[in-house]
């Protein structure tokens, strides 16, 4: 099954997740099918803190990919906000 959650990057105590869609038996880290935006929980100032290719999510769940609890989570502050 595919799914779309949190893979994470960035140093120690300062995180960077990128949103991928993956297998979901692949590790958090490992190997994923594509990248679809970056989460940046540090953001401040004029920095972006969330981006979501919006048209690569939708094609994504078309095709059946889950979303996991704290992408649903982005995904719906992400709408929230643009509107």
């Amino acid at each position: 099954m595919v799914v779309i959650r949190l893979a994470r990057g960035g140093a120690k105590k300062r995180p960077f997740f990128n949103i991928v869609a993956t297998d979901s038996r692949n590790r958090r880290d490992g190997r994923f099918i594509e990248r679809i935006g970056f989460y940046n929980p540090m953001a401040s100032g004029a920095e972006v803190g969330l981006r979501i290719t919006e048209d690569r999510l939708a094609h994504w769940q078309s095709v059946g990919a889950q979303l996991s609890p704290t992408v649903a989570r982005l995904v719906a502050q992400n709408k929230k906000a643009a509107a």
